[in-house]
Formats: C-alpha cells, structure tokens, sequence
C-alpha cells in the first residue's frame, strides 16, 4: 500500500507559552495518533509553545513598553533550541512509532546567537531524524515585533512512501514563488500549517491543490481566552481586550482537483484522520504540471538562494 498514506491533523491548543508542558502534549497527541496508524501527524504553526497573541492586545508596537519587553523574554526562555536537544523526545517518538512528523516551533537559533526567534517548520522523518528547519521567510504584520525573518535553507522537500512532502507556514503559502521552488522540487503533497482560524485556511488550502495537483494539508491551533495560564505575565492586559476565541481551528484537506477531502473543521479540538491515495496525484497531473508539461523555463525562471544565513562565518 506505498500509494496509500495515513495522516492525522493534531489540531490542539498548546499549554501556552510552556516549553514543557507543550512538548509533553505534543507527545501524548503523537502515542495517540499512533494508535490509529497514523505515518504522518501535523501540527499547526508556532503551537511550541504558542502564537504570540498579545501583540494585538497590549500595545505590541509601543517603544520600550515594560510588558513588551517581559513577555517577549518569557516567549524567547520558552522557545526551542534544536542543538541543545529540546526536540529530541519528539524524535524519539517518531521513530518509535516510525510516524513522520510536521511540527511548527519557535525557535531560538543558536546559529543566529539564540536571542531572536524564528517561526520555524520543522521535518522529523520516520527514523527520528530532523531532515529540514523551515525558517519562516517573512514574518506578518505584527509578528515581525517579536519573530525574525529567515531564510531559503528550509525550502526542501522529503520522500514519504510514494509522496513528496514540503511545507510553509501561515502566509507563506500566498508567496507564490516559495511555492514554485517546492513544486520544482517535485513536491506533491502540501503541508500548510497555521497558528488557527479557518478565515485562512477556507480559500488558499483549494487553490494551492488546484494550482500545484497535489495534496494540500492545512492544520491550525486552537486557542481561547480562558486557555491562557494564569501565570503568564501581564495576564490581566492580554485578557482585557482579547476576544473569547482567538484560533478556532479549520484544519481541513484538499485533493489534488481542489475539491474537498476534509472540510475546514472549527471549533473542535483533537486529532483528526484521513488515508489520501498518491494515485490521485497522476490523475490530475494529467491536463496540468505548473513546473512540468505546462511550464516554459525558456521564458520563465525561478532561482532559490538555499545558504542558511548567519551574521557570523568563523574560519579558524
């Protein structure tokens, strides 16, 4: 059955801004999903260990605001550093489990110095391996008060059984030449990941499967207000103007025609499962192929700078 895959779509909520415990519920969700035979489980973007949401409630663009600066240190204390093993429990699961997985961190790049931080999307094989650190290559909006841009050397794809798996995060997905460089790479199954909300995951999750005939897997976090921890700093200014839901999920799956596999599902926390057929894939490649049959490289061209970019090279 190497043309058939099972995958699992972890839309959880993350025990917010708590390396540890999120990393536990991270595993838990992983034992669980391999009880149902899941070979690949993907969570949502920045869900280790959570969205940075007050910055849309506490005056997040103010200089030099005393709770700016405590709540990004806690988020920076709380972040993963991938050298120094925080993942590698995680990894062990996999590996355990021979699952694939697709987890999105914030991580604090020690490659970068290890203070700034970075929405990164990471690749565990199923041997356990760490095969790709996709650094989101622009962080949105206000994100880009306390996540710093990355670079190319994520773009990479892995082989799956018969598929070709690659993955962006949030707003990436609407970068079209990001996603041509996966498409060249042969990808043709999609992982989208998102910190929640189905308003982005309804519309970009068809048209990417109908642009790139592949499988589309788009997974969201879920948060609501009474999820934050009571000892999260400067609680009482995040609580008085949030709203009741901030993430209500949507995860969802297109097929390779952009029809629905799995319709966005919101408000509803857990694991969800579906077996999606590659030979799907070559059917509807059939009329289409963005990087194939019905490209032009004679008159168009895209190249990618893959180098992993760092401020710093020492020769010694």
């Amino acid at each position: 059955m190497e043309n058939r895959l099972h995958v699992a779509l972890a839309q959880i909520t993350p025990v917010w801004l708590d390396k540890g415990a999120t990393i536990a519920k991270i595993e838990a969700t992983i034992t669980e999903a391999s009880k149902k035979g899941s070979e690949l489980i993907v969570f949502g973007e920045a869900l280790l260990p959570g969205y940075p949401f007050w910055l849309a409630y506490t005056e997040g663009a103010a200089w030099n605001l005393e709770v700016n600066k405590e709540l990004h240190a806690h988020y920076v204390a709380n972040s993963i550093q991938i050298e120094a093993g925080d993942l590698d429990s995680i990894c062990l699961l996999a590996k355990e489990h021979s699952m694939a997985v697709y987890l999105g961190i914030m991580e604090r790049a020690k490659d970068r110095g290890g203070h700034s931080i970075y929405a990164s999307l990471v690749y565990i094989d199923p041997r356990g391996e760490i095969k790709s650190v996709h650094r989101k290559l622009q962080p949105t909006y206000d994100e880009r008060l306390t996540w710093a841009p990355g670079d190319g050397n994520g773009l990479q794809v892995h082989p799956l059984k018969q598929f070709t798996v690659g993955g962006l995060n949030c707003w990436e997905n609407w970068m079209p030449l990001p996603r041509a460089a996966l498409y060249g790479l042969g990808e043709n199954l999609h992982i989208a990941v998102w910190p929640g909300s189905d308003h982005n995951t309804k519309d970009i999750t068809r048209f990417i499967a109908r642009e790139s005939r592949s499988y589309v897997v788009s997974v969201s976090s879920m948060m609501k207000k009474a999820d934050f921890p009571e000892d999260t700093p400067h609680l009482d200014k995040i609580l008085e103007k949030a709203p009741s839901v901030l993430a209500n999920g949507g995860s969802c799956i297109a097929g390779p025609d952009g029809e629905w596999v799995v319709e966005p599902i919101v408000d509803k926390e857990g694991i969800f499962y579906q077996t999606i057929d590659f030979k799907r894939v070559l059917e509807e490649h059939q009329n289409f192929d963005p990087v194939g049959h019905y490209s032009r490289p004679d008159v168009t061209q895209l190249i990618v700078n893959r180098e992993r970019q760092s401020t710093v090279h020492f020769k010694d």
